[in-house]
């Protein structure tokens, strides 16, 4: 039945009365005089910093308050935020009403009663990171609060967050290792870290090679991840070991980076990753560990933000690799980012019909968070008071697509406060968008990706994912020549859906390992060699009369 204009603007206007977090601007009335001082112990600053400094007030100590900055949804800890110059840890600074807050409107609305309040300065600049190493924090404070009162919570920095000092055993290896395109760009000394895991046997056969497989995990993903995957106990480990097990090298990619997970590409802001894996760190891990070292040998894989990045990877380096494994990849075609057509819609935070856009579901299709939700917390995180700095997923998304400004900052593709997308910012992000640049590029691209695309995804995403896969899948179905990819729908599975263990994926990478093997007899002779090591008396080639 069509209903009238009016009618659907009192609609909305109750839905607004009825949802007033809907609406930024109904902010409740009045102001809130608690305040917090923060500090720092005489001796840990050696002279004035700046940073990001936040203020979570938890409701229980253990584990840490701090632990649980990230929960985006309108129940979690509530998050202050602000930047901080010349701060020398004598003279406080002072967080309050003013401040960035986070789930809250304002300090106004923020329930009396029994907190934990603690302090993070992020001072790390090579890791956007509230739990960085270097950053200072405060112990817990318990502390009464009522935000009518005129109240002042002291916090003390006296904890400096320690590098993590991972140790090698036999079969998992750690790198840090300068990048020279890297330390260029940001006129500092740059390091790569990275986790490696070793075959079983590795040790036991010097001559033999391994192909490689380079895992990306989900959005920010440490190089340490190798380290919890094969402790004692572990299912990973159990998997990895099997007899049964094709025997590959592992490189684990680290996603930390200045601003945010740098996703593993060349781009304006992040700097030249690409360049610093595909030039630096491949060739140092492959000739380190005894890789074959050849693209047939060279696998991605990943999910999630690892997704996009084993994609983006085969995508756009189609010579290097020889397959990528996909899972529920970030968006490969941006007019699907999550729920925003980034090219036809103009605000991210509301849809075409007025109302709040989802960011994240539940299978049932409830909302679980919004755009305007979540980005609220980056803004909070972010220097600036924006999500641009943040270090979060759409501050990290936004410095990897987006052009640089004049000033070397990433170029916002929508208003922090409001969502309009500034669609020449917009456009600018086509480079990254997978599935336009294999639509101008595939008559020269296509025939090196045939077969090697792989791609699975729960048709309920948790994040909306599975419309811009299902656009990708739809180019790569007509792509001619043949694209011959397997891009797979769970049905009602969410975010993390997998259809496959370790060992049936590494199955099929060695098959296709095999597949690519040289075939005459002299070809097949050095390859063997290259990969098993040589004896004349077991090689099948020198047996029967090379």
């Amino acid at each position: 039945m069509r209903r009238s204009l009016g009618f659907f603007l009192l609609a909305l206007a109750g839905t607004l009365l009825a949802n007033p977090a809907l609406d930024p601007a109904l902010v409740p009335p009045g102001k809130s005089r608690l305040q917090f001082e923060v500090t720092a112990a005489p001796g840990l600053l050696g002279e004035a910093v700046e940073g990001r400094l936040l203020v979570v007030l938890g409701r229980a100590v253990s584990p840490e308050p701090r632990t649980r900055i990230g929960d985006v949804s309108l129940q979690a800890e509530p998050l202050l935020g602000a930047d901080v110059k010349g701060f020398d840890g004598r003279r406080p600074a002072t967080l309050g009403q003013h401040s960035a807050l986070f789930p809250l409107r304002s300090l106004t609305e923020l329930p009396a009663g029994e907190y934990w309040a603690q302090a993070i300065l992020a001072t790390n600049r090579d890791l956007r990171l509230h739990d960085a190493p270097g950053n200072l924090v405060s112990p817990p404070v318990r502390a009464r609060i009522d935000p009518k009162r005129k109240d002042s919570i002291k916090l003390v920095l006296n904890h400096r967050l320690p590098e993590p000092a991972p140790a090698d055993t036999d079969l998992v290896k750690f790198i840090r290792l300068r990048s020279e395109p890297l330390s260029r760009f940001w006129g500092r000394p740059m390091f790569l870290r990275a986790g490696v895991i070793l075959p079983r046997g590795w040790a036991d056969e010097p001559t033999r090679r391994y192909p490689l497989v380079i895992r990306i995990g989900g959005f920010g993903t440490r190089y340490t991840w190798v380290e919890g995957a094969m402790r004692d106990g572990a299912d990973f480990r159990r998997d990895w070991l099997a007899d049964s097990t094709p025997r590959f090298v592992l490189l684990q990619l680290d996603g930390a980076g200045p601003l945010g997970d740098p996703y593993q590409v060349d781009s304006a802001n992040h700097g030249p990753w690409g360049a610093a894996l595909t030039e630096e760190l491949l060739p140092y891990v492959e000739a380190a560990f005894r890789c074959v070292g050849q693209p047939h040998a060279r696998f991605t894989t990943g999910g999630s933000t690892g997704g996009w990045v084993s994609l983006a990877l085969q995508t756009l380096y189609p010579d290097l690799f020889g397959g990528c494994w996909s899972g529920y990849p970030d968006p490969p075609d941006f007019r699907a980012l999550q729920l925003v057509d980034l090219y036809g819609d103009t605000n991210a935070f509301v849809n075409g019909a007025g109302f709040e856009r989802p960011c994240a579901r539940e299978v049932n299709g409830e909302t679980r968070f919004t755009m305007r939700l979540e980005t609220q917390l980056e803004n909070v995180l972010g220097f600036r008071d924006s999500y641009v700095f943040s270090g979060g997923q759409w501050g990290a998304w936004n410095a990897t697509f987006s052009p640089r400004t004049a000033a070397g900052d990433p170029a916002t593709v929508w208003d922090a406060r409001t969502g309009i997308i500034d669609r020449t910012v917009a456009e600018a992000w086509r480079p990254f968008d997978l599935r336009d640049h294999l639509a101008r590029h595939w008559a020269t691209v296509g025939p090196k990706l045939r077969g090697k695309i792989h791609i699975w995804m729960g048709d309920a995403d948790t994040y909306f994912l599975d419309t811009a896969t299902r656009h990708f899948d739809g180019f790569l179905r007509t792509a001619q020549p043949p694209a011959e990819a397997r891009i797979e729908f769970g049905p009602r599975k969410p975010h993390g859906w997998e259809p496959r263990s370790w060992p049936e994926l590494l199955k099929e990478m060695q098959a296709a390992v095999d597949a690519s093997a040289p075939k005459s007899a002299a070809a097949t002779h050095d390859y063997l060699k290259a990969r098993f090591g040589h004896s004349a008396s077991t090689c099948p080639v020198c047996k029967g009369g090379r």
